[in-house]
């Protein structure tokens, strides 16, 4: 099927997997990975934000509460008082001056001016507050040390001990100063966490084990739901060579043992249709032949010659055919065993036949090429595509090539050919190209038609196209292991049944 001018297989994007397993695991996998980061994505950012937040207005509470009574307190007394409201995690100290000229500009330092604000009630265009967060001086020794006397702050790191597991927050230093209501200011130091991103913490790896588990949990039950879909494909192959196939076990969830007993029905019915339509044939093949005796009889005492010898033509051709047609519908290779045969020596031993009487045929292939097949089905086959070549080319030349998954027989001939909108007619029951209705012109016309129910019967294909220097080339596929163990396919015994019963 084309789309637009281009096949519908070009439009299919890179990539994408063409079995139903592979696409509904990469749509599996797409979904809960995207599932997975967009939630780390948002819990990350929630997180960073509440934690940093909460911070902040711890601390704006103390330097608020520092800074009114500093208000409320004479000059003088503002010095002791600062020494005073000194505390563990917060360093206060009054002056002229502030120790911050400006606010950053990172995320951390917005987000705690946004604290600030909550906690002072004063209009954000009259607040004057400067706020800059950066790593201690023992982290960053090319950062100005923070102008406050900070003795509870070490510049120095601790004694060597253990590292700080993954994820765990690095302290960072918040200086600050707040304008009060005199001109002078209010300094603080108070140390913050840095949180590091969600993905350097442990509980991005919780998430990365548990989306694994999850993957191969998913994986191992979206290949037992697919199952039942090769299965099916097998048993409809299976079918298609061998109509006496074992039914499928109808085992599994309630739809698998459903459409499998639908699958054994189905096989039933077309084994008791063909069943029937070759008893029917062979009843009327055999009810035929008295009739056919008894002209037979008759015309021998015609006395004009020639009629005598055109009415016993027609009848030899009317018993030749009934026969054909008896000995398809009955399938008579179908007894017949599969084994392990050489395709080269069959092949070989044809064309060596043909030649012994004196026909034009040639062999060229390797000396062996082994398969499983019925022997005498495929003798019968690729005899008549050489007798076909010989009687309409002059002459057959027969190929062999393949390798571990098939084999390709090609038999070509230097005849005619056949127009191109007949190439796949003449493979239909009786279809003969020539008008007459002669046996020494165009046969019974169930040649190519054996031909093809045998080679599907053994799971290949042939196909005929018309050579570009001239002549007719019938391609036949054959699996390399063909396990060609049934009756011919049930398609072709069914269609030739239909005609034979409209006849």
């Amino acid at each position: 099927m084309t789309r637009g001018g281009k096949p519908a297989s070009a439009l299919r994007p890179t990539g994408w997997p063409h079995s139903l397993l592979g696409r509904t695991l990469l749509v599996l996998l797409l979904g809960v990975l995207a599932s997975n980061l967009i939630g780390a994505a948002l819990y990350s950012g929630d997180r960073l934000d509440v934690l940093m937040r909460g911070r902040g207005r711890q601390i704006a509470e103390q330097v608020v509460a520092a800074a009114a009574a500093l208000q409320a307190a004479e000059p003088e007394e503002r010095r002791r008082l600062v020494r005073a409201m000194r505390q563990p995690g917060l360093r206060l100290l009054w002056s002229e001056q502030p120790s911050v000229a400006a606010t950053g500009q990172s995320r951390e330092e917005r987000m705690l001016r946004e604290a600030f604000l909550v906690e002072i009630d004063v209009p954000p265009l009259r607040l004057r507050l400067s706020l800059s967060a950066h790593p201690p001086a023992s982290e960053n020794e090319g950062d100005a040390p923070s102008p406050l006397p900070l003795h509870n702050f070490p510049r120095h790191p601790p004694p060597p001990g253990p590292p700080p597991p993954m994820g765990a927050p690095k302290v960072r230093l918040l200086n600050g100063s707040l304008l009060l209501d005199d001109g002078s200011w209010l300094n603080f130091t108070a140390p913050v966490a840095g949180f590091p991103p969600f993905w350097a913490t442990p509980y991005f790896l919780v998430m990365l084990a548990s989306t694994a588990v999850i993957l191969a949990v998913s994986i191992w039950a979206v290949r037992r739901a697919v199952q039942p879909f090769a299965m099916f494909a097998e048993a409809a192959e299976r079918l298609g060579r061998d109509v006496d196939a074992p039914p499928l076990p109808d085992t599994g969830p309630t739809e698998v043992r459903r459409a499998a007993t639908a699958f054994n029905e189905m096989q039933q019915r077309l084994r008791t249709f063909i069943r029937d339509r070759t008893q029917m044939l062979a009843a009327i093949s055999h009810d035929l032949r008295t009739p056919l005796t008894r002209l037979r009889l008759r015309a021998e005492m015609i006395e004009d010659d020639e009629e005598q010898r055109k009415t016993i033509a027609d009848l030899d051709e009317m018993r030749a055919m009934i026969d054909a047609a008896l000995a398809f519908a009955r399938d008579e290779a179908a007894v017949e065993k599969t084994a392990v045969l050489d395709l080269a020596v069959l092949l070989q031993t044809a064309c060596e036949l043909a030649a012994d009487a004196g026909a034009p045929a040639t062999y060229h292939g390797p000396l062996h090429a082994t398969c499983v097949g019925r022997p005498l089905a495929l003798r019968r086959a690729f005899g008549n595509l050489l007798d076909n070549a010989l009687h309409y080319g002059g002459q057959a030349r027969v190929g062999l090539t393949g390798g571990i998954h098939r084999l390709i027989v090609t038999v070509d001939d230097d005849g005619p050919g056949i127009p191109a909108e007949e190439l796949e007619r003449v493979f239909e029951p009786f279809r003969r190209l020539e008008a007459s209705r002669s046996r020494e012109t165009g046969g019974t016309g169930l040649g190519l038609t054996l031909v093809r129910a045998a080679i599907a019967a053994h799971g290949g294909t042939i196909r005929l196209r018309n050579r570009p220097e001239g002549g007719l080339r019938a391609v036949v596929v054959l699996p390399a292991a063909a396990a060609g163990a049934g009756n011919e396919s049930a398609s072709a015994t069914v269609s030739l049944a239909n005609s034979l019963a409209t006849r």
